[in-house]
């Protein structure tokens, strides 16, 4: 390899390391969503500004955890059935987009709790 490509690898080395130094990461938020219901329940949707996720039934107790990117900005939105077959729907906090941490859904017997720690 003669000088100038070995300086292409240096160069490209050194842009890697103060990338790293940076600490460049992609912003995201880390959900849970924790049934404690008392019962089984399904059709667990969380919509979030441009998106949705879910799982197709969650035992009693059990926990569901899902990480995401927020695009955009507007509120949020917890939806499942209940071992009634009843439709539950509850609104939550709104988020900008940038924001990064933790948030947790709690679906209770009566309702849903909502715990968020972002910025």
């Amino acid at each position: 390899m003669n000088k100038f490509g070995l300086k292409k690898v240096v160069d490209a080395a050194v842009m890697l390391a103060l990338a790293a130094a940076c600490g460049c990461a992609s912003k995201y938020v880390q959900t849970a969503v924790r049934n404690q219901t008392g019962a089984d329940v399904t059709l667990v949707e969380v919509d979030y500004p441009s998106a949705s996720f879910g799982k197709e039934t969650m035992a009693a107790g059990a926990e569901y955890d899902y990480r995401f990117k927020i695009l955009g900005s507007g509120p949020t939105k917890v939806l499942w059935t209940d071992a009634k077959r009843q439709l539950h729907q509850v609104s939550g906090p709104k988020l900008d987009e940038g924001q990064q941490g933790s948030l947790v859904v709690t679906l209770t017997p009566n309702g849903a709790i909502w715990d968020a720690h972002l910025q």
